[in-house]
């Protein structure tokens, strides 16, 4: 009857929900991330009267760091799903008598 579909309606709707909320924050750090160097280089760009240079470097500095923090809020989701589909395979397992 659900063959065509392995996962239960209710766990799909989570883990779809699930992705949305991590893509959410990664966008929304993203977002933080290069905006915060955009200001920090605007305003030693002012201290400093090097006009757009701290403005550059910032910015460009940011992409790895705005990188790295998504590879890390992906894993740690990553992390909290998968013993759940771990959980769901060994209910498996048991209900066909393994």
């Amino acid at each position: 009857m659900n063959s065509e579909n392995p996962h239960p309606p209710d766990k799909q709707k989570w883990l779809n929900l699930t992705i949305a909320g991590v893509a959410s924050q990664v966008g929304c750090l993203t977002i933080l991330i290069i905006l915060g160097a955009l200001f920090l280089g605007m305003y030693l760009d002012r201290l400093n009267a090097s006009r757009p240079w701290y403005t550059i470097g910032f910015v460009v500095g940011s992409i790895p760091v705005s990188l790295l923090v998504m590879i890390l809020i992906v894993l740690a989701a990553v992390k909290k799903i998968k013993p759940e589909v771990k959980n769901h395979v060994e209910q498996e397992e048991k209900d066909l008598g393994k």
